[in-house]
């Protein structure tokens, strides 16, 4: 037997392969956006990827980082003026000492801060605030509750086209108006956001039953600027709504509102810049670069080209099974190189095969909900884990795979029934 012709396309593939799996062991410990970097650069190289198409390809990423870099800007002022420590303590207080009350009430808001501001932002905002909560509670095993923030932010992420930027990839110009998007995803969007709650809390429940919650919390008093940041934050939500039915990109938008929250929060406090700007987590920014250059690369292979002539041709034979396959293969895949690659190249390929709505709207479903899977199924799993490391607590690829692997397949069976046979 002949070896394997190490062909350039070969090659582009086993480089993409291991830097994501880089990025998912994080082997020495190293941030994962230190393999999506090497891997872009290891492409570059070796002449795989001209650097002009790797540029290219980093340029396709602008809106995420400016959504990003809004959305991290928020989160550390809001966190710096005490805005989630005030929260955390009504929270608590109506909590009335129940773990389980208070379990349900962090994933009724983990869900309405996905829905009008992303799963990105519930991943960046809401994490440092259940952390609060559950300091002000005197909570022993916050792990529980830290989990919803990560969960809920895949699986509420299709209720309108602004609760994941991988929506507005995946349908692009063939963006549904507001009415029949809700009337084709409020089903699977209710089904998946039941379906992970009852498994959250089943699989939670031993820990919850064994938790004391403190019901004499001290609510702290609320300074001007707190009061700014929640304004902002309030506003974004409002201007991504704005935005997404004016058909606009989201990354300005969100861009423009932390900046000039953070900045006028910092002219009430006379000062505080620098701190600011030393505790965002920047570290996100090359991460997405990286994935960006990869997926170029990929499609500079024919991968594209291909996965579209696929689709098509399944789509035409047989639309609900290809809806069926497709949402559950991309789903698996997510968590193979991160929904945020997935979801460009599937995006891509629907808009190339041009399928119905149906099997467009499985492979969305599959794109956001999939993620539930693993720690690096998408973005916002990653900037999940990146705030829980502050904090000091620490969850394996393998922990999150166990919990995932019971919480994401029940939800998705669910919401792809509800779409392709309601």
């Amino acid at each position: 037997m002949g070896a394997l012709t190490l062909t350039p396309n070969v090659a582009t593939w086993a480089i993409a392969a291991l830097a994501t799996l880089g990025v998912i062991l994080r082997p020495f410990a190293w941030p994962e956006a230190v393999w999506a970097v090497a891997g872009a650069g290891l492409l570059v190289l070796l002449g795989l990827i001209p650097w002009q198409a790797a540029l290219e390809g980093t340029a396709k990423g602008a809106d995420v980082y400016l959504f990003l870099v809004g959305m991290m800007l928020l989160s550390e002022i809001a966190r710096k003026e005490g805005l989630f420590d005030w929260l955390a303590a009504h929270a608590v207080r109506a909590a009335k000492g129940s773990a389980t009350r208070l379990f349900l009430l962090v994933y009724v808001v983990g869900t309405v801060v996905t829905v009008f501001l992303s799963n990105d932002a519930c991943a960046v905002v809401l994490t440092p605030a259940v952390f609060a909560a559950t300091r002000a509670a005197g909570v022993k095993q916050p792990l529980p509750y830290l989990f919803i923030c990560a969960f809920i932010a895949n699986a509420a992420s299709f209720v309108l086209p602004i609760s994941n930027p991988a929506n507005l990839v995946v349908f692009a110009e063939a963006m549904p108006p507001l009415g029949r998007w809700l009337a084709t995803f409020t089903l699977p969007s209710l089904l998946a956001i039941v379906a992970t709650y009852v498994v959250l809390r089943l699989t939670q429940d031993a820990r919850l039953k064994t938790e004391t919650v403190a019901t004499a919390v001290a609510t702290p008093a609320l300074s001007l600027g707190g009061m700014v940041a929640g304004g902002g934050i309030v506003a974004t939500g409002a201007v991504l709504i704005g935005a997404s039915a004016a058909g606009l990109e989201l990354g300005l938008p969100t861009f423009i509102a932390g900046l000039a929250t953070t900045l006028v929060v910092l002219l009430i406090g006379r000062g505080g810049l620098v701190a600011v700007v030393r505790d965002v987590s920047w570290g996100v920014l090359p991460l997405v670069a990286g994935l960006f250059v990869l997926v170029e690369a990929l499609e500079k292979t024919g991968l594209l080209r291909t996965l579209a002539d696929l689709l098509g041709r399944a789509a035409q034979g047989d639309p609900a099974a290809t809806a069926w396959a497709g949402g559950a293969l991309v789903a698996f895949g997510s968590n193979l190189v991160n929904n945020l690659p997935a979801g460009l190249l599937a995006g891509a390929a629907v808009q190339s095969a041009q399928v119905s709505e149906t099997v467009a709207g499985a492979i969305l479903i599959g794109v956001d909900l999939g993620p539930n899977l693993s720690v690096t199924g998408s973005l916002a799993t990653i900037l999940w884990l990146t705030a829980i490391r502050r904090e000091g607590l620490h969850v394996s690829a393998w922990a999150f795979l166990k919990l995932g692997a019971l919480v994401m397949p029940p939800a998705l069976a669910l919401a792809l029934a509800a779409l392709i046979l309601v």
